[in-house]
């Protein structure tokens, strides 16, 4: 006859691995949280970088445009005060 072992206490030997599991379960989240939330920033710093180059385009052109137009000026004071 075989012999029948009486079944063993499973919730300890389970206990551990189950809360491994969970402890890896929470922590894959966060991380997934994480790394959404890091792309949303991400996206954000991406288009305020595309605003700020667009605005300093602007602003160099604009200082270009207010420097040809005192140099235009200059000069139109130098004929004035040679003629």
């Amino acid at each position: 006859m075989s012999e029948i072992n009486p079944p063993r206490s499973q919730s300890q030997p389970q206990t551990q691995p189950m809360e491994e599991m969970d402890v890896l379960e929470r922590r894959v989240h966060e991380l997934i949280a994480l790394t959404e939330q890091l792309s949303r920033e991400n996206k954000a710093l991406r288009t305020q970088q595309d605003n700020w180059s667009v605005e300093r385009a602007k602003l160099i052109e604009k200082n270009e445009l207010a420097k040809s137009r005192v140099e235009s000026m200059i000069g139109r004071l130098r004929a004035l005060e040679n003629g």
